[in-house]
């Protein structure tokens, strides 16, 4: 007699949402909100929030730099949930100094990088470029990186400036 035996959450259905305004990065971080709470089991409060922020950046940057305007796509498995933001600029993401007192940003690289677990950026579609982060689903337990760092609603600028010499 044959068996099988299930091993993790079934994988949900990608979320694709495509973009070219400001108002979208909005759009895109409430229908990430949406997807994670809808994976089975659902993040927990602060890796959902954080999964938000990261589309959130990713959204903004590639409005801002990377030609105005952006694919999303959220797949999640057991494991982990991938983000991908593709845009038609070429040009890779690149560092900048966080601005601490003119308020023209500097902050979103950092902290995509900081808080993914994997940061990858790839040629395409067409003359574009695709950028995929990976974050580990169980991000909040014992030993993680998410514990080393205060709760997201604690978190200012003055700590992501401090957390910006990290590397992914």
């Amino acid at each position: 007699m044959n068996s099988t035996a299930t091993t993790g959450a079934a994988a949900p259905e990608a979320l694709v949402i495509e973009d070219d305004s400001p108002a979208g990065v909005a759009r895109a971080r409430d229908a990430t909100r949406a997807f994670a709470r809808g994976l089975d089991p659902a993040l927990e409060a602060e890796a959902a929030d954080t999964l938000a922020l990261v589309v959130s950046e990713l959204a903004t940057n590639a409005v801002r730099h990377g030609g105005g305007r952006y694919t999303l796509r959220l797949d999640a498995t057991a494991e982990s949930v991938h983000v991908a933001v593709s845009d038609p600029s070429p040009s890779p993401p690149r560092e900048r100094t966080p601005d601490l007192s003119g308020g023209t940003g500097g902050f979103g690289w950092h902290m995509i990088r900081h808080l993914s677990d994997t940061v990858t950026t790839v040629p395409g579609p067409g003359r574009g470029k695709t950028i995929h982060a990976h974050l580990g689903r169980h991000r909040t337990k014992a030993g993680s990186a998410a514990t080393a760092q205060p709760p997201l609603a604690m978190r200012g600028r003055r700590n992501a400036v401090q957390c910006s010499g990290a590397t992914s």
